[in-house]
């Protein structure tokens, strides 16, 4: 707390009481107060995430901003918040895209205009609270009811699948969290009765035991990044779910399953995470490489972008499971890289989507002569998505290569490969859509973005180029933390 004010608490209830006051406004007669509502809702949320940087003490590993409250007494589960340099990063990432979901939907949503405002505002305080829980149970209650909105969202707001994405989305991301219920429930009754997320770090476990809680925590972390081979879910849900939805999608909700290997998996089962590393590094790179090869093959602009997200998540995974510091920051760089570049990917592909209403790369061509600030702005996103020097793609990129190579060079040879393929996807795409001459009528009449979205991408932008220039202020907060990590991490727990 800062002046005995609980920001994380503020930081995941706002969100959701704002939620709750757009979806008061009742029908679309009321529209544009629930717009008003959604927009102050957002802004404030993302405002009281701010001081969680500027209050935070960068030189310690502990848990800051603690809150502790009984909840729920006969089973010792406690409502417990806390963060430290990793999980702090991805609140104010979470804050500071809702605002963007909010404004860019701002004309396109014209149905159940409430509704879909406040699904939005009530997930973003549901992942706050998944980055902030420090009991296991409340983890899990955030964890689950955060799949609620978005299989809303996607259900109601989606495109012609949308009831088979959005089944699909939730029945993936559903049975795995089942596994990893009866993990928590294990781990319970092994430490006593405790359900303290940090106790479990410190507790001795059996190595079967390890690989047992492991392959649990596994399945359901992986669907959510998502890697080889559950990741199939991914490309339908973010084809058929409206821009807002793809964005969250892949800037936020991606980076819940790997956050949930560096809060449960690795510290909890240390033994178990450097036997089964080799699994995990094989899995990742095969995203890196495989799932790229099939982006070269897609003919829909957000399928291409999706399967680019997983190959790009699975830089990650490869960072965490290479054991050391730049591998780790490099991939939690990346992870934080990625939100902002892949959600303005979907931006962009949603008002080229919104004017023509096509996904088709062959329904477009030289958008550019039409559409000349979208089309840097669309570029510059390009070049970020490839990994260009001078953008954010390129730091945890280049760090998590850098760390692999003191494992394995032939880690690093397989993972650099995504700076080839990456940019072979990307800028087939980019060529096919931006450049080239106006051959189709439907080109010839498009608009250049308008001012609410020239915002939109011009706050992005500054994003993707500060991370990219100064990274500085993102790996110092984690620094400490995943030192800690790593040395708990390096101790065995037999």
């Amino acid at each position: 707390m800062i002046f005995g004010f609980p920001l994380l608490s503020v930081a995941i209830w706002l969100p959701i009481i704002f939620g709750l006051l757009v979806l008061a406004t009742g029908n679309d007669r009321n529209a544009s107060l629930a717009r008003v509502i959604a927009l102050i809702g957002s802004i404030l949320g993302f405002l009281v995430t701010i001081p969680l940087y500027v209050g935070f003490d960068k030189m310690t590993s502990a848990m800051q901003f603690v809150e502790l409250r009984d909840w729920i007494t006969h089973f010792n589960i406690r409502y417990h918040l806390g963060v430290d340099g990793i999980s702090v990063l991805f609140i104010i990432l979470n804050s500071f895209f809702t605002p963007l979901v909010v404004i860019a939907g701002w004309k396109v949503i014209e149905k159940r205009v409430a509704q879909y405002l406040a699904a939005f505002l009530i997930m973003s305080g549901l992942i706050n609270g998944v980055f902030a829980s420090l009991d296991a149970i409340l983890f899990y209650v955030f964890w689950e009811a955060m799949l609620i909105p978005m299989f809303i969202i996607i259900g109601i707001w989606g495109g012609a699948n949308r009831v088979y994405a959005a089944v699909k989305f939730f029945l993936y991301t559903f049975l795995g969290s089942v596994l990893m219920l009866i993990a928590l429930l294990y781990l319970y009754n092994q430490s006593g009765g405790s359900f303290s997320i940090l106790d479990y770090h410190q507790m001795p476990i059996p190595m079967t035991a390890q690989i047992l809680v492991f392959i649990a925590f596994f399945m359901a972390f992986a669907v959510k990044v998502p890697m080889f081979p559950v990741h199939t879910w991914l490309p339908d849900a973010h084809v058929e779910a409206p821009t807002g939805g793809s964005v969250v999608l892949a800037a936020i909700m991606l980076k819940v399953g790997a956050y949930g290997f560096i809060r449960f998996s690795m510290p909890i089962t240390p033994d178990a995470s450097h036997y089964l590393a080799g699994m995990m590094i094989a899995l990742s790179l095969i995203a890196v490489v495989y799932i790229s090869l099939v982006a070269l093959a897609q003919t829909d602009m957000k399928k291409l972008v999706a399967y680019s997200s997983i190959s790009h998540m699975g830089f990650v995974t490869m960072g965490f499971f290479i054991f050391n510091a730049y591998g780790m920051e490099g991939a939690l760089v990346q992870m934080i890289s990625h939100g902002f570049i892949s959600g303005a990917l979907f931006l962009c592909i949603g008002v080229l989507y919104d004017r023509m209403h096509t996904r088709n790369i062959a329904d477009y061509g030289g958008v550019a002569n039409k559409m000349p600030v979208f089309a840097a702005f669309f570029i510059l996103f390009a070049m970020a998505n490839v990994g260009l020097p001078g953008t954010s793609g390129f730091v945890g990129e280049f760090m998590v290569i850098m760390g692999a190579v003191k494992v394995n060079f032939w880690y690093a040879f397989a993972a650099a490969s995504i700076l080839i393929l990456g940019a072979a996807y990307t800028l087939w795409m980019v060529k096919r859509v931006i450049f080239g001459a106006v051959i189709n009528h439907h080109v010839e009449q498009l608009t250049d973005i308008t001012l609410r979205e020239k915002l939109i991408f011009f706050i992005l932008a500054l994003a993707v180029l500060f991370m990219g220039l100064y990274p500085l202020p993102f790996t110092e907060i984690m620094h400490t933390s995943v030192n800690d990590l790593l040395v708990h991490i390096a101790r065995s727990k037999l």
